[in-house]
């Protein structure tokens, strides 16, 4: 599914096109996605001008004067920017036709997106109210993880990917993430010290802010705001290559799996 870096690269790629244009029409053909989408969507939005487009974990804040409209990609969706008219496909659900003749449009074959309209303060919000902090935030560091682990007997990986404590790791960049401090996956966070948690904090960074520079990692079913996809799926050291050579000391990459989860590690790179 996209993940943050993803929805970061979404959010760059669609704002600049639309921010300070006003609403022409709202055209909602599938409303039951994750969350239906209000019938009277239309007559919210319409004529209200789009003031700024934020992300908060990996939900797209989509900011009017009269409230927020709360975008989310699920598992294979994309929002896109398109001419105005472009004749919608199957999995075309909503589309957002601003008065500069152009329109963002939600495409989503398995329907896990959404798009939920609200005039509360966000703060507030049971999609956001109880997120922890962002990753790339000055919130965001080794000992928040340190504090947050003790006693805790959960596997690192399954830690960072909590949204309670970290938000928008997901599996793809906790593969990568732990590789670079050197975890091993299925430690017991409880067990790790202070110093490298400070490096995974550090690492967790590096890797997203990577990612993000770069438009994002390739996946099958995902496209960036200006249709291209991301390019950070060649730099992979981890995730996706069970079987072949650790890149670092050439040790074969093993794999086993966490919540379900395809997870990947080097036995001899990452022994903390």
């Amino acid at each position: 599914m996209p993940e943050l870096p993803e929805v970061e690269t979404t959010r760059r790629g669609i704002s600049p096109h639309i921010t300070g244009h006003q609403v022409e029409e709202v055209i909602v053909r599938q409303p039951r996605l994750r969350w239906p989408v209000r019938l009277d969507l239309p007559q919210l939005l319409e004529g209200q001008t789009l003031r700024a487009i934020e992300r908060r974990a990996k939900y797209l804040l989509l900011h009017f004067p009269g409230g927020t409209l709360i975008g989310h990609l699920g598992m294979s969706g994309s929002m896109r920017i398109l001419p105005a008219g472009t004749p919608a496909e199957k999995h075309d659900h909503v589309d957002i036709v601003f008065e500069n003749n152009k329109l963002l449009r939600l495409t989503d074959p398995r329907r896990f997106g959404a798009m939920v309209w609200t005039d509360q303060p966000l703060e507030h919000h049971e999609l956001l109210s109880r997120l922890g902090p962002e990753p790339l935030s000055e919130q965001f560091n080794g000992e928040l993880l340190f504090n947050r682990s003790r006693k805790r007997k959960q596997a690192v990986k399954t830690f960072i990917m909590d949204n309670h404590n970290v938000v928008g790791v997901g599996n793809i960049y906790a593969n990568e993430a732990l590789f670079m401090a050197g975890i091993r996956p299925d430690r017991a966070c409880g067990q790790i010290s202070r110093k490298r948690y400070n490096v995974l904090a550090d690492a967790i960074k590096t890797v997203l802010a990577r990612a993000i520079e770069v438009g994002g990692t390739t996946l099958k079913d995902f496209v960036g705001g200006d249709g291209k996809p991301g390019y950070f799926a060649i730099e992979l050291s981890m995730y996706g290559r069970a079987g072949e050579f650790c890149k670092e000391c050439g040790t074969t990459i093993r794999e086993t799996r966490l919540n379900n989860r395809s997870t990947c590690f080097c036995p001899q790179c990452q022994k903390y």
